[in-house]
């Protein structure tokens, strides 16, 4: 009987791993579990880069007025919500806002630069497609790169390429036509694509417990397309001190765990994959979580990544991204606990300034990383 009851447990633990698709990553999670965090001396300093898969137009809504309604609370409420809180050097709580090409208004655009050109973030590239070609995308994404730079003063030239610069998130965490059954994209070579048209890094994952997720998690490195299969950003090449770009983009990964403390029917643990909606707000705990995965660029390891997301215009989480719950947050963050200038300093940014950290990082750099928010990509004029 006894054995039954191991046999069954066992085929019930099973069950959940595939259901929620642990079993892609679960193995990598706990061999870096297994082999620790690394040794860190002196102050820790953490990059907080908050992104938002920001659909205005998100469920077909019925009327134009809804949309202007979501992005009108954005607007008026953001300030008023996070005006008072500033990290170690002084920056307000920055919002990446991954705009929809498909989705594209210029109204609600205007609207968001302003909020950029108070401090509060930066505008970035987001794409829905599905059964695309390479040719088209590179269309959709150099157009609409140039809609944001020349109409919203969003994007910088990067002084090297000459081409506009933009961080990406790709729609149904798809990137690299990764789907199992090929939906939701449709180009193999898409990171090739995404660099050749000025993309940086892209800051998608994880997208736990989706079947999309990759093998690697909490961790920053360069993916090498094969352009003649999918996924190819599955595994890639570490991000490393002394080590020069390579493949074809950089993935900057946010925190991928298990949540013990609230587990479901009390025995199993909670993915925590740092999303931040109404169901799953954001606490002390995660963000304690967050920090704990310790993501950073090999061999620089008192500088840590955290990277979370959330989809901003849904009616049913507005009150929690700008209210309370993510007002505690990021005072918390802001606190002594995370921001008393020995231990730890907290340095709210956006991902084109994490990007820039990473590779000052990568170069060797050291010290304060807020001396290195613009180091490869400039301030977009409209910043």
């Amino acid at each position: 009987m006894i054995v039954l009851l191991v046999l069954l447990a066992g085929a019930a633990v099973a069950m959940v791993l595939r259901k929620k698709n642990m079993h892609i990553w679960l193995g990598a999670y706990l061999w870096r579990k297994l082999k620790g965090k690394p040794k860190v001396e002196g102050t820790q300093h953490i990059m907080f880069c908050f992104v938002d898969h920001y659909e205005p137009q998100w469920g077909r809504p019925d009327s134009l007025e809804i949309e202007r309604q979501r992005v009108d609370r954005w607007f008026k409420e953001y300030p008023e919500s996070f005006g008072h809180i500033r990290d170690a050097d002084g920056q307000l709580p920055k919002h990446s806002f991954f705009y929809p090409e498909e989705e594209y208004r210029k109204e609600h655009l205007d609207k968001l630069e302003s909020l950029c050109k108070q401090g509060f973030g930066e505008l970035e590239i987001h794409l829905h497609h599905d059964n695309d070609t390479s040719d088209n995308l590179r269309e959709t994404l150099s157009r609409f790169a140039r809609t944001l730079h020349e109409s919203h003063n969003a994007l910088a030239i990067h002084p090297e390429t000459g081409l506009l610069s933009y961080a990406f998130i790709h729609g149904n965490w798809t990137l690299d036509n990764c789907h199992p059954e090929g939906k939701w994209c449709g180009v193999n070579d898409e990171l090739i694509v995404l660099k050749e048209t000025g993309c940086y890094a892209d800051f998608t994952l994880p997208s736990a417990p989706s079947e999309t997720q990759t093998k690697t998690v909490n961790s920053i490195y360069y993916a090498t397309d094969d352009p003649n299969a999918p996924k190819s950003h599955d595994q890639g090449e570490p991000v490393r001190v002394g080590g020069k770009p390579s493949g074809d983009l950089m993935i900057i990964q946010g925190p991928l765990c298990l949540n013990w403390r609230e587990r479901k029917w009390g025995v199993m643990p909670r993915i925590e994959a740092g999303d931040i909606r109404k169901s799953i707000p954001p606490s002390e705990h995660r963000a304690d979580m967050w920090i704990d995965q310790h993501i950073h660029v090999e061999g620089r390891p008192e500088w840590i990544f955290v990277k979370i997301h959330t989809h901003g215009t849904q009616e049913m989480d507005i009150d929690t991204l700008l209210g309370e719950p993510t007002i505690k947050m990021y005072e918390y963050l802001a606190s002594s606990k995370y921001n008393d200038g020995e231990r730890y300093q907290m340095h709210f940014v956006s991902a084109r300034e994490m990007y820039n950290i990473v590779r000052a990082a990568e170069a060797g750099h050291q010290g304060n990383p807020n001396e290195y928010r613009d180091y490869k990509i400039p301030k977009p004029a409209g910043v």
